[in-house]
């Protein structure tokens, strides 16, 4: 079958290690499907993994991807669960052994890809094919964080640190349609009008002041927003941290975060129930995903090129 693979480690050229080329088709463990694929998203974790992050040499070549929606052997159309973790845990991404695909198990960017059948979702027919394969991983971690972690309640005032990315155009779409009031800040002017355009009440240079405090500030920034983020939130509010994209040892500011009683929560990805969820919502509201561009599997390469430039605005998807 055609896939993407990493071939090799380069950190300051991780395209280097970019293969595009048969390879053997999944081997299906017990327990597990084959899924024929559809539509593939790419994320961040695809450029990390070509740098060797969550990766060893002995694993090599690994087929990338996370993200996927296809079609089951048997005809199901489904979307793809990339955390592979313990379901007696309740909470698979709790499983402290838990891994996604790509990492110990082939990804989603081939033309087939085996799961645990526990780890598939029904795909409404009103989503396209390109559109469910945004759902696995940036839009999942975008629901996890605005409506597990948040404390956030319609009417609520929320900031997006960061506009364009996967994740950050997720939460924007989703807490508009929540009801909440959506701030959010890029360094990039283009990127704050379209922010705007998709949703968001109003878009700021990153580090301005805001016109009032917020309950929530969403931060997959890191370093370069952190105190900004801890500076923009009403006392008592909570700051969820589910990336460090510019770094993840900034300032902690302990002493704002005590005398505000402000809270830290992390958040990682999401459960198979709160993808399904997702999905529902989806289904029911008609929000949808926004995709950058689609090209074919064959042209990855050039996909992956776009997400490393970092002009893309929404998800960029693979068509095998």
């Amino acid at each position: 079958m055609l896939a993407v693979t990493a071939t090799s480690f380069d950190d300051s050229d991780p395209l280097a290690g970019l293969t595009v080329g048969e390879v053997p088709d999944p081997v299906v463990p017990d327990g597990w499907v084959r899924v024929d694929v559809r539509a593939a998203a790419l994320n961040h974790h695809d450029l990390w993994s070509l740098r060797g992050v969550g990766l060893s040499p002995e694993q090599l070549p690994m087929v990338l991807g996370c993200d996927a929606a296809g079609v089951t052997e048997d005809g199901q159309e489904v979307v793809v669960h990339a955390v592979v973790g313990d379901p007696a845990y309740g909470d698979e991404t709790l499983d402290p052994g838990r891994t996604l695909l790509s990492e110990r198990h082939p990804g989603t960017l081939a033309e087939h890809v085996a799961v645990p059948r526990r780890n598939l979702v029904p795909k409404p027919a009103s989503l396209t094919w390109a559109e469910a394969a945004c759902l696995p991983t940036a839009w999942l971690t975008a629901y996890r964080m605005l409506f597990t972690k948040s404390g956030l309640r319609p009417g609520g005032r929320v900031l997006v640190q960061g506009a364009g990315g996967g994740v950050s155009t997720a939460l924007v779409m989703l807490a508009r349609a929540a009801g909440y009031v959506v701030y959010v800040t890029s360094r990039d002017a283009a990127k704050r009008e379209r922010a705007v355009e998709i949703g968001a009440h109003a878009a700021f240079e990153s580090g301005a002041r805001l016109p009032e405090r917020v309950d929530a500030v969403m931060e997959t920034v890191g370093a370069a927003t952190w105190d900004h983020s801890l500076k923009s939130l009403e006392p008592g509010g909570t700051l969820v941290v589910a990336g460090a994209t510019s770094g993840s040892e900034p300032s902690a500011d302990l002493r704002r975060v005590f005398f505000r009683q402000l809270t830290v929560a992390g958040s990682t990805m999401g459960s198979r129930a709160e993808l399904d969820a997702l999905v529902r919502l989806l289904d029911a509201t008609g929000v949808r995903p926004l995709v950058d561009s689609t090209r074919p599997l064959a042209e990855a390469r050039g996909a992956f090129e776009r997400v490393r430039s970092g002009d893309s605005f929404g998800k960029v998807v693979l068509i095998p």
